[in-house]
């Protein structure tokens, strides 16, 4: 007797979710994440708002987009990163992104370890984003990809400042986050 098929799920059923409910799509799977914890948050308000701040104070066209917000890397993977920033407005609309944002940042929940170090690590990469960054509050490290370079992450901790490789002068003072 054949084994029964799993079904292969579509941008359809994420939209089809109940409101409220936060889901991602991979090569037909559904991956459902959970509520972030209020570290988790503080930790994505600090990141948005210096980069926001850091791209209006100098005049940058890119924009900086905190989950819950849509990117779609193909019509096979819909992912909510917690933080992208678009410098490409051509690949943006009214439902999020259509591509590889240049610089995405995930904030690691204990539910999305695997997911974050190793999935959207290789999913990122070959989509073509350019700087990629797992901030762990767990183990207070922050990895930084420079996918343009193809290098070893480099690994900093909560108590060091990190240069932004996509931008000439933006340095992120860790410090100064208050947990």
């Amino acid at each position: 007797m054949p084994s029964p098929k799993e079904k292969a799920y579509t941008i359809n059923d994420i939209y089809d979710l109940p409101d409220g409910t936060r889901a991602e799509l991979i090569d037909g799977q559904i991956y459902y994440m959970a509520p972030p914890s209020t570290k988790h948050q503080r930790i994505l308000s600090f990141l948005h708002l210096e980069i926001g701040n850091y791209i209006r104070s100098n005049g940058g066209t890119c924009e900086v987009f905190p989950a819950p917000f849509a990117v779609f890397l193909c019509a096979s993977k819909y992912l909510e990163p917690d933080i992208s920033v678009i410098c490409d407005k051509s690949i943006l609309d009214e439902n999020g992104c259509k591509g590889a944002p240049d610089w995405i940042i995930e904030i690691v929940s204990p539910g999305s370890r695997a997911m974050d170090y190793y999935t959207k690590l290789s999913l990122y990469r070959e989509a073509g984003v350019r700087e990629y960054w797992i901030v762990d509050p767990m183990k207070q490290t922050i990895l930084v990809y420079d996918m343009e370079q193809a290098a070893a992450p480099t690994i900093y901790s909560f108590s060091d400042t990190i240069k932004v490789n996509i931008y000439d002068n933006l340095e992120i003072n860790f410090p100064k986050l208050q947990l």
